[in-house]
């Protein structure tokens, strides 16, 4: 593993336009499970029939208590691991310009990137059907379900619901900037969940080098990653930000 590191760190520490496109195995170390995969949430429960937007208008009781109850007390007390710091000392050092991420966690902006795009929205915040009000989700009173706005509509999430488009500008900036720089990292994600899975193939496209950090490796690992890091964002992180700063610190 030392290394696939060094390499990596060569990069990077050459790098000025780094993007980082992060999905739920980044914050899985800050206790949050993820949805797809070995032990993720859709083993359990059915998305069409809770995460769904259909579902939610239908039934928005049934879907509070079996999802977005559970969601909002695990990310009351989530808090950034050392792959969320990592970027954030990637960020400083002038190296990583943006995160796009497929996490509703808040967890970058917590701690300390300044500029994230969340292509699938953010629990932090609920909006009223109603009046549109936003209301922080640490605020929400579960006492009755659903939780409802003082005008006495109910609340929703800000994130994506299955059934509804990414935010428009989301999408257009995720594209810039994947197109912009010049190294991509992807970092907790299989990337196979569609648009955000194009990001790295057009940062490819547009000459950027792909290190890809996963625990395993994904369909992008023979296809277009240029160097695969196998182990947790936690662990590998770190690693890579110690072996930048020696090289940043040599004339």
């Amino acid at each position: 593993m030392i290394q696939p590191i060094e390499h990596a760190a060569d990069i990077l520490s050459s790098a000025s336009r780094a993007v980082a496109l992060t999905g739920a195995g980044i914050s899985v170390e800050s206790g949050i499970p993820p949805f797809r995969g070995k032990g993720g949430l859709w083993e359990k429960i059915d998305p069409m029939k809770v995460a769904h937007i259909d579902a939610f208008l239908k039934d928005p009781e049934t879907v509070w208590n079996l999802l977005i109850k559970d969601m909002k007390i695990l990310l009351d007390t989530a808090r950034p691991n050392p792959g969320h710091s990592g970027l954030v000392d990637l960020e400083r050092l002038g190296i990583l310009k943006t995160v796009i991420t497929q996490n509703v966690d808040g967890l970058h902006q917590m701690a300390g990137n300044s500029d994230v795009i969340e292509f699938h929205g953010n629990f932090a915040w609920q909006s009223c059907l109603d009046c549109n009000r936003s209301i922080e989700t640490s605020q929400v009173d579960l006492t009755h379900m659903p939780p409802r706005c003082s005008c006495g509509g109910i609340l929703r999430p800000d994130c994506i619901f299955f059934g509804e488009l990414i935010p428009h500008e989301a999408l257009i900036r995720s594209q810039q900037v994947s197109a912009a720089c010049d190294v991509m990292l992807v970092i907790g994600t299989s990337a196979m969940v569609q648009p955000a899975a194009t990001m790295p193939f057009i940062a490819k496209d547009n000459g950027a080098v792909i290190i890809e950090i996963n625990p395993e490796p994904t369909p992008l690992t023979s296809r277009i990653s240029s160097l695969p890091l196998l182990g947790g964002a936690g662990s590998i992180i770190p690693c890579l930000l110690k072996a930048i700063r020696r090289r940043l610190a040599t004339p």
